[in-house]
């Protein structure tokens, strides 16, 4: 299957003290959700960051689309969003939407109000959302208010960065359905790409996913493929220490174990009382972080 890229990159740098982002080669599939996970610290915000032109001071090469746009088309069809301090803390609601329009050609504002209606923007008792500071929003509402901005534009790749992090479970689900319906209306030119700590309340809507560790880009597929790679694995106590050896990951406990063990070395436990089940992308995610982290297990 022949995939486009709607962002690539090659030999992404970004040192800092003690900690360095060193991505050898980034390609975003066009036409997907693709999520970005890795544990806080992993680099993910340095990344989305430097994808969205916030962060200048990096080494490497970016293309997007398909190399041929001028910085402000390429600006006029990506959409952002940050957990911190992305519009300025005394502008209002209504701002937000004014600004929207004087910055971007093709910023819906109706297709905004009617976005903070869906969202359930509220202020506190006694203002009206429109005229409240975004300062003194609750992190929740601030990120409705950007989901909101981002979404009433029209574009062609949304950067999300931990959109879903501020968001209780019902707004979670509101948002995995914005952005189906997002890529849906694309019909294969529009593209997600956001990042999450946390894939557990976004997995349904994911197609793709890249595992981020330590600054690096250590597993990445699409999520059907990496669900063929990685089986999990149940088994009796007795063996556990047996398949310690083999498998990827394990966990025990004073009745059994359960680990992820990759596809190719399953027939190593040949002999074993043993389970198996398809994995979920979240225990993937979690099992590929446990085996590159430098934290203590």
């Amino acid at each position: 299957m022949n995939i486009e890229s709607i962002v690539r990159g090659s030999h992404i740098t970004k040192q800092f003290k003690g900690f360095k982002v060193d991505i050898d080669s980034l390609n975003i599939p066009k036409g997907f959700a693709t999520a970005l996970i890795g544990e806080n610290g992993a680099g993910k915000s340095t990344l989305m960051n430097i994808l969205a032109g916030v962060r200048l001071d990096y080494k490497g090469d970016i293309i997007y689309f398909d190399g041929n746009m001028k910085p402000e088309e390429i600006r006029e069809n990506i959409a952002y969003t940050s957990p911190v301090n992305y519009f300025m803390p005394n502008w209002t609601i209504e701002q937000v939407g004014d600004a929207g329009r004087l910055l971007f050609e093709h910023f819906d504002y109706d297709r905004y109000r009617q976005l903070l209606i869906d969202m359930d923007v509220k202020a506190p008792e006694g203002k009206r959302s429109k005229d409240k500071a975004i300062g003194k929003l609750s992190d929740g509402m601030k990120m409705k208010v950007e989901l909101s901005a981002a979404f009433a534009r029209e574009t062609k790749l949304l950067l999300l960065d931990e959109p879903a992090s501020p968001l209780d479970p019902l707004m979670r689900d509101k948002l995995c359905s914005m952005i189906s319906a997002y890529i849906d209306e694309g019909s294969g030119e529009k593209s997600v790409f956001f990042s999450t700590h946390n894939i557990a309340d976004m997995e349904n809507i994911t197609d793709y996913a890249m595992i981020m560790e330590q600054g690096k880009i250590v597993e990445q597929g699409f999520v059907e493929d990496l669900k063929e790679k990685y089986i999990m694995v149940k088994g009796n106590r007795a063996d556990a220490e047996q398949a310690k050896e083999i498998l990827y990951t394990i966990q025990t406990n004073p009745y059994g174990f359960e680990g992820i063990c990759l596809d190719e070395n399953l027939d190593k436990l040949s002999g074993m009382d043993i389970s198996t089940e398809i994995p979920t992308l979240s225990q993937i995610s979690v099992a590929v972080m446990k085996h590159y982290t430098k934290l203590a297990a």
